[in-house]
């Protein structure tokens, strides 16, 4: 596949370089332009390239979200029209500042996001692993005690792009359900950032 990624922090440079060690090509992108990507492009390699967020949303098969959830209003719309969009954020309001209808769960950042980008099928993903324990934790599938991380969306055929996609990266995947329920692995939850395996992670989200 060809992935986007609309943001290259640490989460985001992270997943560039798993997509690319497991034969994917990647689109970086981050809010102050292509330029300031080179030395990330060039130690990714020819499967890597640099663009702008808009760029990076219309060339990838796949597109990452990973930027601040202040910035979700500055995510391309039309370019992400179908497509698979994955959705990285948690909600930190001493840097994103107060969303009230996050302060009183009556929505979450998935759904927000997904509002935001109303042709796009937006999956809740990576946002309950550190970004470091991301690129060094990954085991092949049926390691014993193999790490899972938890997905959830609203679209079936999107949420199997992103559990293969996890697989590859070295996971085990629980699909939470429908988009909604990405709050079971939302910031101070039971299931945020510690690992479990695949029937640790369940017990986890029944608590969130």
């Amino acid at each position: 596949m060809r992935i986007g990624l609309i943001g290259a922090g640490s989460l985001g440079s992270t997943l560039a370089r798993l997509a690319v060690d497991h034969g994917h090509e990647v689109v970086v992108s981050n809010s102050r332009g292509p330029e300031t990507l080179t030395d990330l492009v060039t130690e990714l390699g020819d499967p890597a390239a640099a663009g702008t967020a808009a760029g990076a949303a219309a060339a990838g098969d796949v597109v990452v979200v990973a930027v601040p959830l202040r910035s979700y209003r500055e995510v391309p719309v039309a370019e992400l029209a179908g497509k698979v969009v994955i959705d990285t954020n948690n909600y930190y309001p001493e840097l994103d500042g107060q969303f009230p209808e996050l302060d009183d769960d009556s929505t979450t950042t998935s759904e927000l996001l997904a509002a935001h980008l109303p042709g796009a099928r937006v999956v809740k993903a990576f946002n309950n692993i550190y970004s470091a324990h991301l690129a060094s934790e990954g085991t092949p599938a049926g390691t014993p005690g193999r790490r899972a991380l938890p997905i959830a969306g609203d679209d079936a055929g999107a949420k199997r792009t992103v559990a293969d996609l996890i697989g590859e990266f070295g996971f085990d995947v629980v699909d939470v359900g429908p988009l909604v329920e990405g709050r079971r692995f939302q910031r101070d939850k039971p299931a945020y950032v510690a690992a479990f395996d695949e029937a640790g992670l369940r017990e986890a989200l029944s608590r969130g």
